[in-house]
């Protein structure tokens, strides 16, 4: 298996060689946890099945998606929701369902197949501690709104991208009908909100649902009873040219998605960024005790 350190540039992707012979494959990732377990898994998986496989990951989103539509990562694990969004520019809102069915549809048309997807759904969320949760009585969004509007000092977490987006937190707070002062919200890393919450530097932050420090850290996910939060479903997308020349690819990575859920990708999240195991580690682990090895 090779492995391949990212440019931080598009350039050195631009320039790459592309691959869509038969029993070669080009497996992409990005630059976070779940993202290089996933790569990880996905190339060891591969191998045992007999491909040549080449991993490029820790790439950035934008980049990665770049270079598989320009034919120099053959697939990757990506999300409904950042297609949707981020690469076709649909803001409407989608069920889970349809925006799978929108995101393949379009992304087809692209040359891009969006395989079965898994069950794990790494959309946005709010969290609290579990224990004001326990105090509050806040269990969903709307009860958070009304919490705020009788309360103004409930401070918060956010990264910087979700704070500016237009599909964040301005909006969020129109959705729910509430306002929270410039001086309660604190912007920072989206790794160091985790600490933050937990450390009770802020009351609520902004996290993913996938994310192991969730469960270990005790933080109790707001469910979003008014589905604003758009569906991150994950699913591994092939270029149909790599399709086209591996058939069996289809059957063989549907197998693995099969396995993936909100607890799972949780679990093996935590055994990285908690646990501090190493990814491949984790990887191999995991497809082991699933007999994919």
């Amino acid at each position: 298996m090779k492995f391949w350190i990212p440019a931080l540039t598009g350039l050195a992707l631009v320039t790459a060689a592309t691959s869509a012979n038969a029993d070669e494959i080009v497996v992409g990732g990005k630059n976070f946890t779940e993202q290089q377990i996933l790569a990880s898994m996905t190339s060891q998986y591969l191998e045992q099945l007999g491909y040549d496989v080449e991993t490029r990951a820790g790439m950035g989103s934008a980049v990665l998606r770049q270079a598989q539509e320009n034919g120099q990562i053959d697939l990757y694990w990506e999300y409904t929701g950042t297609s949707l969004i981020n690469y076709n520019d649909v803001t409407e809102s989608l069920s889970l369902e349809d925006t799978y069915a929108k995101v393949k549809e379009l992304d087809g048309e692209k040359g891009l197949v969006w395989l079965a997807p898994s069950k794990a759904n790494n959309t946005y969320a709010l969290a609290m501690r579990s224990d004001s949760v326990k105090e509050t009585g806040i269990k969903t969004l709307s009860d958070l709104a009304a919490a705020i509007n009788e309360d103004d000092s409930l401070t918060f977490a956010l990264n910087a991208e979700f704070y500016a987006r237009e599909d964040g937190w301005r909006p969020l707070q129109q959705a729910y009908d509430f306002r929270v002062g410039r001086s309660n919200i604190k912007r920072m890393d989206s790794g160091l909100v985790y600490p933050a919450l937990r450390d009770g530097q802020v009351d609520i932050g902004l996290v993913f649902a996938t994310d192991g420090r969730i469960p270990a850290f005790d933080f109790t996910v707001l469910k979003d009873d008014q589905d604003f939060f758009p569906a991150y479903s994950l699913a591994p997308v092939v270029r149909q040219e790599t399709l086209d020349a591996n058939p069996e690819l289809a059957e063989q990575m549907n197998k693995l998605s099969s396995l993936l859920d909100d607890d799972t990708m949780a679990e093996l999240n935590a055994q990285v960024d908690v646990e501090r195991r190493t990814i491949e580690d984790v990887a191999n682990t995991f497809l082991e005790a699933n007999e994919l090895l």
